[in-house]
């Protein structure tokens, strides 16, 4: 192979640019077409004249069209090769009569672990399409093998299409693995490393697992057999335990395990048999076939695909140490939230046992009284300081009045003993002094004051100034 650049004719049809259509007046639907030439010696008349790039856009079209290149795989002999500055592969693939020109592009061909060399019978996968700017049909490519492979590519692409075309790959049919797995199931060889792997795994990450073999073959004539043969036996054993009433026997889940190889060592897993087998298996089951480059039908079907058989075993069960990590944290959060939870309980208590305190009555006697005690001497509290208070203002409203009041009661004392000299000098004890004398009759009390009242022989009483006198009236001559 060289680094010269590619032929014209094989320039990808990516790079080309539809050229405009031309269109004239007797041009018609399904393509442009030329004016048509007048009619004379040696012109045309009645016929449809096609652009060379309408006919390029028909062939193109009707490749296009056509399903059956939209995939192809094709075995031939490569020839000239050729590297463009860009990284793609030009070369022509041949037989004894015909050769086919073919493109591919750099993401693909370094993608690659074959590569193209002159004079290699290989076997190509990609699509017919033309290339517009020179009008020649070339097969993209999209992956490259040695020819030896090629008849079990196809068996497996035909076989991968009609079983997924049964639903048997849908990503809805996949179920979850069990968490924590009472008995693991393996399907494998038992004269191979994997089944010891898949053990030490086991017993490193979850020893309490219990490990379930069902021997078969995994490769060489008759394995498909063995294979669907092995997973049966683990799903009438596990039937048979769990209507024995001893579930954790049965497997709950199964690994499907062989080491890596080449195709046609790992083809037995990808026999319809097989695969149709783990689709329909009652348990989750585990694809840990070959390496992570490989692939098969059996890891589309499977529940769970595993790079490699350990990876397989790392899967169907925790790790041990994450398991008691996790116990212990959760139990430390158990024990906080107990904690805070007897916390807030022995909150609650001492609150309701001081509420039933309160309502004891010897407690609210105790309060009772400590409130009356407390209410009597803020009343003598406040009683004092009013009295202290009227007392200052009292103190204050005499002293302001003394003087007043004195004036006002020296001038009525001078007004009364003066009325009372004036009264003394008209009382009767004074008429009496004087030799005046009041005369009375005893019979009624009545104040003789002429002696028509008191006829002869009426007794009377006489007052004077320093006592009293009986007389009676005699006769009056």
């Amino acid at each position: 192979m060289g680094d010269r650049e590619p032929p014209d004719w094989a320039l990808p049809a990516w790079d080309a640019i539809d050229p405009l259509p031309r269109r004239g007046p007797g041009a018609r639907d399904g393509g442009s077409a030329a004016p048509s030439a007048p009619s004379g010696p040696g012109g045309t008349f009645g016929l449809r004249v096609l652009a060379v790039s309408d006919v390029t856009r028909a062939v193109r079209d009707a490749l296009r069209g056509d399903p059956r290149l939209a995939d192809v795989w094709v075995e031939g002999e490569v020839g000239r090769v050729t590297i463009s500055s860009a990284g793609h592969a030009y070369f022509t693939l041949k037989d004894e009569r015909s050769q086919l020109a073919c493109v591919w592009f750099r993401d693909d061909r370094l993608a690659s672990s074959f590569e193209a060399r002159a004079g290699l019978r290989v076997v190509v996968h990609g699509r017919i399409d033309v290339f517009d700017a020179q009008g020649v049909y070339q097969c993209y490519v999209a992956a490259v093998q040695p020819a030896g492979l090629g008849d079990l590519a196809l068996r497996f692409e035909a076989t991968k299409a009609k079983l997924a075309a049964e639903g048997l790959f849908d990503a809805t049919r996949k179920r979850p693995l069990p968490l924590r797995p009472a008995t693991v199931g393996v399907a494998t060889s038992l004269s191979g490393a994997v089944l010891q792997d898949v053990r030490r795994v086991l017993e490193r990450r979850w020893p309490m697992a219990r490990l379930l073999v069902s021997a078969c073959r995994v490769q060489g004539e008759g394995s498909p057999e063995t294979i669907v043969a092995a997973l049966d036996r683990l799903a009438r054993h596990g039937a048979a335990c769990r209507a024995a009433g001893r579930p954790d026997d049965a497997a709950a889940v199964v690994i499907l395990a062989r080491g890596g190889g080449s195709l046609e060592d790992l083809w037995a897993f990808n026999d319809e048999r097989v695969v149709r087998a783990v689709a329909t298996h009652p348990v989750p089951v585990v694809s840990g076939v070959g390496h992570e480059t490989d692939v098969t039908l059996v890891d589309f079907a499977a529940d769970v695909r595993a790079p490699t058989p350990s990876a397989a075993a790392e899967l169907v069960v925790p790790d041990r140490r994450e398991a008691v990590t996790a116990v212990r944290t959760r139990r430390a959060r158990l024990e906080a939230a107990l904690a805070g939870q007897l916390g807030s309980l022995v909150r609650r208590v001492a609150a309701e046992r001081r509420a039933l305190d309160g309502l004891r009555p010897e407690a609210r006697l105790a309060a009772a009284r400590e409130r009356s005690g407390y209410l009597l001497d803020r009343a003598t509290s406040a009683v004092s300081f009013r009295l202290a208070a009227e007392r200052r203002a009292v103190e204050s409203a005499t002293g302001r009045l003394a003087q007043p009041v004195g004036g006002r009661l020296a001038t009525g004392r001078a007004r009364l003993d003066a009325t009372r000299g004036a009264l003394a000098a008209l009382a009767p004890d004074a008429t009496l002094a004087r030799g005046y004398a009041i005369v009375r009759r005893a019979s009624d009390g009545a104040i003789v004051r002429e002696p028509a009242q008191a006829p002869a022989g009426t007794a009377l009483h006489v007052r004077v100034a320093r006592g009293e006198i009986t007389a009676r009236v005699e006769d009056r001559g």
